[in-house]
């Protein structure tokens, strides 16, 4: 699966080592699969996806040889058993979730002093930092067995746990407010998930720090933002939480009222098993309504195709239904100089909105973000001071430069 977070941490990684820092990636679950060179590679990988589900569904799963433990560890197995699930939804992982985030007192205990004695042996960490508060559970005994700091960067668990089953949402989310005691500082990718999460997890002031997330913008040129025809985008995941159904709406309103003459529609990122019977639905909506040949699906492209992508599109529009934490793809568009469509919801204000980047519109409605897009897209002008609004941004505030200098900072104040 392509995950977001996972680029994200890629990306900071990388940066932090060209800086001259020692930094260490440590994949869970799942080998990485990223855009970008592995900065994880030559690393074990811990909390195998097959040993946390055993774990959690057979007690005596607990007490099996390391040998089997190893072997449902080969990434391999992993990928080949990937390519038929893809990422989880929150309704089928309830029980998992809360365990893990139960962490030294879950089903899982054992796969924290697995990590706990490999680190001790190969590494000697200033600080420690989970990739996201779903996995805050380790946090407690990574302090006490290390004797160093541990951070959490915060990206997009409150949808997740709000997808829970009851009782298991709740449970959880109480679980989680009674971690935060156990990290020493928290870190979110903007002002608004920082002021949600503080709300919601009881995260207090003096250990949450705001820090824009970078991209690496190497080899992100402008789109010549095409008018003949016109393209309209979305790269996200092929899913119904990025809104895609919206925005095919959207395009079939705009193309059926002859507000945009022979606008097309460009739809890639990520597409998982899961994911495809959403997608069919999609296409059979274009197809009924004489679109489909107007419209190219582009699944699961990689970095040299994600940025061919880019630059043949004239406005970029992921209508998120939830409460976005950030959005990869606003700032991948910024770099690109394409303008942005996104609902006024969220974290899109922030970026979109502070940095002139695009419009917003009411979130969840088809027929405003077809008048949102439309407006743009007849208004050249207004086009490309867009384009190069989400261009000055993109190097000025969100590029890996910067958030790497901002994190090695911040951090440097703990260890």
């Amino acid at each position: 699966m392509y995950c977001g977070n996972c680029f994200r941490d890629n990306a900071l990684v990388a940066q932090l080592r060209r800086m001259g820092h020692h930094a260490l990636m440590v994949p869970l679950y799942l080998p990485l699969t990223l855009d970008e060179a592995d900065q994880s590679e030559g690393t074990p990988l811990f909390f195998s996806g097959l040993n946390v589900y055993f774990a959690q569904k057979f007690n005596c799963f607990k007490k099996a040889p390391n040998w089997l433990r190893r072997l449902f560890t080969a990434g391999w197995l992993l990928n080949r058993l990937g390519n038929f699930a893809g990422k989880t939804r929150g309704a089928q992982v309830g029980d998992l979730t809360l365990s893990m985030m139960r962490g030294e007192t879950g089903h899982q205990a054992r796969e924290i002093e697995q990590l706990i004695d490999w680190l001790r042996e190969h590494e000697q960490p200033d600080v420690i930092c989970l990739s996201n508060a779903l996995i805050a559970g380790l946090a407690k005994r990574l302090r006490e067995a290390l004797g160093v700091p541990v951070v959490c960067l915060l990206e997009g668990e409150d949808a997740f746990l709000d997808s829970l089953p009851e009782p298991q949402r709740e449970d959880t989310w109480v679980e989680l407010r009674e971690r935060v005691a156990d990290i020493d500082l928290f870190i979110a990718p903007t002002r608004y998930y920082a002021d949600t999460m503080a709300r919601r997890a009881g995260i207090p002031a003096a250990k949450l720090e705001q820090i824009y997330n970078g991209i690496n913008l190497d080899g992100f040129e402008p789109s010549a933002l095409p008018d003949d025809p016109p393209v309209l985008g979305y790269f996200a995941r092929m899913c119904p939480e990025k809104g895609l159904d919206t925005l095919v709406e959207a395009f079939i309103r705009l193309r059926q009222t002859g507000r945009v003459p022979n606008l097309k529609l460009a739809v890639g990122g990520g597409c998982q098993p899961s994911d495809k019977a959403f997608v069919a639905r999609q296409k059979k909506r274009l197809r009924d309504a004489g679109l489909l040949s107007e419209t190219v699906f582009q699944p699961n492209l990689d970095r040299e195709a994600k940025l061919a992508f880019y630059r043949e599109l004239t406005v970029l529009s992921v209508p998120a239904g939830y409460g976005e934490a950030f959005g990869l793809y606003v700032v991948e568009a910024m770099a690109s100089g394409v303008p942005v469509v996104a609902p006024n919801d969220a974290s899109f204000p922030e970026l979109i909105g502070q940095s002139g980047a695009g419009a917003l519109c009411e979130k969840g409605s088809a027929t405003a973000l077809a008048d949102a897009l439309g407006q743009l897209l007849l208004d050249r002008e207004r086009l490309a001071n867009c384009a190069a609004a989400g261009r000055q941004a993109a190097a000025q505030t969100y590029n890996i430069e910067r958030m790497a200098e901002s994190f090695a900072t911040r951090l440097a104040k703990l260890a």
